[in-house]
């Protein structure tokens, strides 16, 4: 039998105490009793059909909780704190800007296949094959989604572990630190303070003077030559 149409109602004018109903195929079938059922005694038919009036129903009402929460999330973007530098590496100070808020299709048009898997999606690029591990120039690294400042080439150094290393970023309030239970272990997830971005993780075992070592993927960064 083919449901054609889905509705649920309570009970019907002038008949108290009746049950819900569906419309299947242009029948109507009560829940209390159906022209192929014995009195009081409910088909296999009309427990098919008030099944899929049920499962419609909250599948309505799932679909507009979802919507609702678009909308929320459609509202005007957030504003947050970071600090701008100039060409140079020179701090310029911190200001407030709205968070860059994209859809994946605006994020794919934007960025390259590995861009957008590492940064929209927290994938990790293979060891030693990014642009930026074995590279020395002086620059800034900012963030390839929103062009954020996020790294100088001032803390960059060689772990050996096949991605760019950095023992600090260029501010604190650049990046967000956040706890990472994938893959059933514990690390730390660094990521774009205005954009969201996922950059890497950033782990207690690298050099003097902080003992961090933010291990970034190449893909997450876009290389700015000091002017």
């Amino acid at each position: 039998m083919r449901l054609a149409c889905v509705e649920v109602a309570g009970a019907r004018e002038g008949a108290a105490g009746s049950g819900g109903w569906c419309k299947i195929e242009g029948m109507v079938l009560d829940s209390r009793y159906g022209k192929e059922e014995s009195s009081g005694a409910m088909t296999r038919r009309v427990f098919i059909a008030l099944s899929a009036c049920a499962l419609g129903a909250i599948g309505i009402f799932r679909f507009r909780k979802a919507g609702a929460a678009h909308a929320v999330a459609a509202g005007p973007p957030e504003i947050v704190t970071i600090v701008e530098f100039s060409k140079d590496g020179k701090r310029i100070g911190p200001v407030q800007v709205p968070k860059v808020v994209k859809s994946d299709a605006e994020w794919r048009e934007q960025l390259d296949r590995t861009t957008f898997d590492v940064t929209r999606h927290a994938d990790t690029e293979i060891a030693f094959s990014g642009q930026y591990d074995d590279f020395r120039e002086n620059g800034l690294f900012r963030c390839a989604c929103c062009k954020t400042a996020l790294f100088s080439s001032e803390t960059k150094f060689d772990s050996g572990t096949g991605w760019p290393s950095f023992w600090a970023p260029i501010a604190k309030e650049n990046v967000v630190e956040t706890e990472d239970r994938s893959f059933g272990i514990s690390r730390t997830a660094v990521a774009c303070r205005r954009c969201d971005a996922h950059l890497g993780h950033v782990f207690d075992d690298g050099p003097e003077p902080t003992g961090l070592r933010y291990c970034m993927n190449s893909a997450a960064l876009a290389f700015e030559k000091f002017a």
